[in-house]
């Protein structure tokens, strides 16, 4: 039994005025930096009057009077040098910390106090202060010893608790998530231990779909232990926010972790189990519990528990799921929304000015359809920003019949994962149609193509494809004159005139532009018609080669070119032999050509959409990486331009033999529409192109505004100006103080910078269809629980012990079961795969975190399975699909 300390003289202040002991019912939720995530969390939990068993807090303090003494400066500063994917190198310095800290003295009055706080059996938990918090879990990261019973082994269990803020698995997920080492302190919890009878997690948001309110619970005879490491295959329950047990899956529960009398855990091997190791109503009340847990925290729970012989229970934990993605802010009723970053190869957040750029050409869209903007009928595209992505709320649209029967069709061609989805919620009784007939959306293309001549355009494009060329070169003309701005305008007129551009030149130009592409492509769905039952696969797709007037092509094979030039340059190859980015001046045939290439598309940059994005004439870095790759190309036949020229030559072939498949009108018919397909699909490119030459053109206004409020002392820095919207910077020039805001977006932006799962399709309620819908195993494949959702395909690599093992970057781990030590693989698995645990063991959670799709579960993988087969891991369904071993 626990015995709480009031003797200021045992428990009461280190030298610097500090607490050593606090209570749990003492300690509040602004004490992180004294008691850790863990200590914070069981104190917030005890002084709400939920059942936690007592418990004390050895405090930071503790941890940092022993840590000064262990001599860490050294391994800090290597620490600092080191990068995430070093793996080898952090394990080493890790070592060297956690030998420093076992090996420091203990002051006797922090080892008094330790001796004196607990007498009976109790748990002795690490609570590190970058622990349980709302960014990230450290789910297992540091280590808990159970059932320690005597003074001398709660003293030994603590030493080991501060080693354990250096163990690999620790110093790995700190480095990956960004964190200082040397600003993390450990806190030790010592609690009253639960001799459970069973016991096991419990998420108050389903981890795998997202949904919110909907319980899912692991139990396992025993300790949890058995549950949160994976070693056991635990019963499943999933409860509905109604309290309804919706889904149940019973595990084998062959093993299970007990006390030992006189101090300890074991495993212990028992029979399968038929039966649930809960019942029904004990599912509920666990279930309304965490309820509790989270209306008291405000935010789903990730939480332990554990159930004595008395039938009582415990909150042994909880912490914040750290893995959910964000819910969309505002929204009334459900809503579904599609990821349009996504959509457009975007996986990265985008910047808050960028951000605001949508908003303002979203705003722009709505016009063009002759509807107010804080209207919301069906077929307009409002926008939410979970995640610092960007989001169209599609939910009219798919309550409309012609949007359904529309919608899903375009995203076939651009992006054919989000139609399936959205397909999939046609059935979902919450989306039922509100728009049956198609005439109001019928009328609102009406007035859209009579209002920009469209009909008139795609037949002037068919008649005379050279017209697009002009038309196109006309309108960037304009575009470049309305674009331009006098050099000394204000800072306010930058920004009035960046706001005019988004709201009155992208959005009214893309109409114009977009017919001659679109003509292109009816002719290909012609073709398509006239030929069905007539081709092959992939023959209709080679058309579509080499197609002349592409834009991006155009950019690639200027680069190319530049490269040969570069290559006949003794000077020049050298300097790009090296690093991508040349230190020095550049030599003048490299400097030449990559101004020249530069003045041309310095406009166009990665992830350039986001306005907030360095443009390549910003940073070349990037451009002189590829050349160097150009560089590097030594055989002529995969030179770009030889590529394009084949692909062209393959497309007329294929166009020819086309046409005489079809033969006599059919196949004339057939001709003109794949000829009439190569003169103008080409331009699909160019709307796009005009739209990325309008941002760069603002984002120069944008970077001057900042300029002058870094100047002025309103920014600490000028690119401080992308982390703010359009209005913000407006308010900044008006005085108002941005700095605490851009600090925190700077914070923010870094965390999603690490997501490695974004859902294509979001339900307001946070659930992704993608993962709830999605089909059942294929045939032959191994089944398990999905634990991680997403697919990938990659090469097995079977681990049977963590110490020594080699994983290359972007192999599936294929291993029994995985606790805590297993961590550091995980930094470059391309997926997991285990035998053992349910959907909220440490490997399931851990997988989460880093975004890898996994299933555990699976019986006999590592036997079925071999190093260096390929194999696929749907993490959405709970499959493992094999090909052939490899030999």
């Amino acid at each position: 039994m626990l015995k709480p300390q009031n003797d200021q003289r045992l428990a009461g202040s280190a030298p610097t005025g500090h607490p050593l002991i606090m209570k749990f019912q003492d300690i509040t939720a602004e004490m992180l930096p004294m008691v850790g995530g863990k200590a914070m969390n069981l104190g917030v939990l005890t002084r709400a009057g939920l059942p936690v068993p007592p418990g004390l807090c050895l405090t930071t303090e503790a941890y940092r009077r022993v840590a000064a003494d262990a001599g860490l400066t050294d391994v800090l500063a290597a620490l600092e040098r080191t990068a995430p994917d070093e793996t080898a190198a952090l394990a080493g310095l890790a070592g060297r910390a956690r030998a420093l800290v076992l090996a420091a003295p203990v002051p006797d009055d922090i080892a008094r106090a330790v001796r004196q706080s607990a007498a009976g059996a109790v748990a002795v938990r690490s609570s590190a202060t970058a622990e349980d918090l709302p960014d990230a879990s450290f789910a297992g990261q540091q280590d808990t010893y159970l059932n320690v019973v005597g003074p001398d082994a709660v003293l030994d269990a603590v030493r080991r608790c501060w080693a354990s803020l250096w163990t690999d698995r620790a110093v790995a997920y700190r480095a990956a998530n960004g964190i200082d080492h040397g600003a993390v302190h450990l806190a030790v919890v010592i609690q009253r231990m639960v001799q459970s009878e069973v016991a096991g997690v419990m998420f108050t948001a389903n981890p795998v779909t997202g949904r919110r309110r909907e319980t899912v619970i692991n139990a396992a005879p025993g300790l949890g232990e058995a549950v949160v490491s994976g070693a056991v295959n635990p019963d499943h329950f999933v409860v509905s926010p109604s309290k309804t047990i919706t889904k149940r899956n019973l595990g084998d529960k062959l093993l299970a972790v007990r006390s030992i009398a006189g101090g300890g855990t074991e495993q212990v091997r028992q029979e399968a189990r038929d039966g649930a190791c809960v019942t029904d109503q004990q599912v509920v009340a666990l279930a309304k519990l965490g309820a509790q847990v989270e209306a008291h925290y405000g935010s789903p729970q990730d939480i332990e528990w554990a159930i004595d012989s008395a039938g009582t229970l415990w909150l042994t934990q909880a912490r914040p799921i750290t893995t959910l993605y964000p819910l969309a802010e505002g929204a009334d009723g459900l809503r579904v929304y599609l990821c349009v970053s996504l959509a457009q190869g975007l996986h990265r957040p985008i910047t808050p000015m960028g951000i605001s750029v949508f908003r303002a050409l979203g705003t722009s869209l709505t016009g063009l359809y002759g509807l107010p903007s804080d209207r919301r009928p069906a077929g307009t595209v409002p926008m939410a920003e979970p995640g610092m992505r960007v989001f169209g709320d599609v939910t009219g649209i798919l309550r409309s019949r012609f949007g359904r029967a529309f919608f899903p069709r375009v995203l076939d061609v651009m992006e054919a994962r989000s139609a399936v989805v959205l397909r999939g919620l046609f059935d979902d009784p919450r989306l039922s149609l509100t728009q049956r007939s198609p005439m109001p959306a019928l009328r609102r293309v009406a007035r859209l193509a009579v209002r920009y001549r469209i009909p008139v355009r795609v037949a002037q494009a068919l008649a005379r494809p050279q017209s697009v060329k002009r038309r196109i070169a006309g309108m960037g003309d304009r575009l470049r004159e309305r674009l331009a701005l006098a050099p000394d305008a204000t800072a306010t007129r930058r920004l009035d005139h960046v706001e005019h551009c988004l709201r009155s030149e992208i959005v009214p130009m893309l109409p114009e532009i977009a017919p001659g592409p679109a003509a292109g492509f009816l002719m290909l769905g012609l073709a398509s018609r006239l030929l069905r039952g007539r081709t092959k696969p992939g023959e209709l797709q080679t058309v579509l080669r080499g197609l002349p007037h592409n834009v991006t092509t155009e950019m690639d094979l200027a680069l190319w070119h530049a490269a040969t030039r570069i290559r006949a340059d003794e000077d020049s190859a050298r300097a790009l032999s090296g690093p991508a980015r040349p230190e020095g001046p550049l030599p003048p045939v490299l400097r030449k050509e990559l101004a020249e290439f530069l003045s041309r598309y310095g406009h166009r940059a990665v992830a350039e959409i986001d306005l907030g994005m360095p443009r390549w004439s910003d940073d070349p870095s990037h451009v002189l990486g590829v050349l160097a790759n150009y560089l590097r190309l030594d055989d002529p036949a995969l030179a770009p331009d030889a590529q394009f020229a084949r692909g062209a030559r393959e497309a007329d072939a294929m166009v020819d033999r086309l046409a005489r498949r079809a033969g006599g009108l059919r196949g004339r018919i057939v001709r003109f529409a794949l000829r009439r397909t190569r003169e103008l699909a080409g331009y699909r490119e160019t709307p796009k192109y005009y739209v990325i030459i309008t941002l760069a053109e603002m984002r120069k206004h944008v970077a001057a505004v900042g300029h002058e409020l870094a100047e002025r002392g309103l920014l600490e820095a000028a690119d401080d100006v992308f982390m703010l919207s359009l209005p913000e910077a407006r308010a900044a020039l008006g005085g108002t103080d941005q700095g605490n805001l851009v600090k925190a977006r700077r914070a923010t932006y870094a965390r999603e910078l690490r997501r490695r799962h974004v859902p294509r399709v979001l339900l307001s309620d946070g659930t992704e269809p993608e993962a709830v819908g999605a089909a059942p195993p294929a045939e032959g494949a191994l089944t398990g629980t999905a634990a991680s959702p997403g697919t990938v395909t990659g090469t097995a690599r079977v681990v049977l012990d963590p110490v020594g093992a080699h994983l290359e970057p972007g192999e599936i781990l294929v291993t029994p079961s995985t606790d805590p030590g297993w961590t550091p693989l995980f930094l470059t698995a391309g997926g997991l795969v285990m035998e053992m645990g349910g959907a909220n063991s440490h490997g399931a959670v851990v997988a989460r975190e880093y975004g890898i799709p996994a299933v555990v579960g699976v019986a006999h993988a590592t036997a079925r399975i071999t190093t260096g087969q390929k194999i696929t891991v749907d993490g959405t369904t709970g499959a493992v699909i094999l090909d052939e071993p490899s030999d």
